[in-house]
């Protein structure tokens, strides 16, 4: 599915297995908050995480090891809970390890234009 502005980059969005795990817990569409999601997307960590996983994404969901940040297990672990707190991602245990996924058709419903913005953002060098 394309972003919704002009010129932004295409978002991409994979067909979901058959065989998924049910999500961890997680806010419903109608509690997500747009304070509670902009304050998540506050920390540029969080939101590189969030872009990457719009426009780079290989599979449906991806584990922390694919994103390739330098940062100690433990702070991953609270930027991704973070995430799935908020309600921008969703998230799935296969085994020991969490998949992540944003919530894609949620935030646009909920929050239209907001993913483009995000897809739209150029980190800092």
């Amino acid at each position: 599915m394309p972003a919704t502005t002009t010129g932004a980059p295409a978002v991409k969005i994979l067909p979901a297995p058959s065989d998924l795990p049910e999500p961890l817990p997680e806010p419903g569409i109608d509690e997500l908050r747009l304070e509670t999601v902009l304050g998540a997307l506050s920390d540029p960590l969080r939101l590189t995480i969030v872009r990457k996983l719009l426009l780079e994404s290989e599979d449906f969901d991806h584990t922390c090891g694919w994103f390739g940040l330098d940062r100690p297990k433990s702070s991953l672990t609270h930027h991704f809970k973070a995430l799935r707190e908020a309600g921008i991602t969703r998230q799935r245990q296969y085994g020991l390890e969490r998949r992540s996924q944003v919530r894609v058709e949620d935030l646009d419903a909920r929050f239209p234009g907001l993913l483009a913005l995000v897809a739209a953002w150029t980190p800092q060098a």
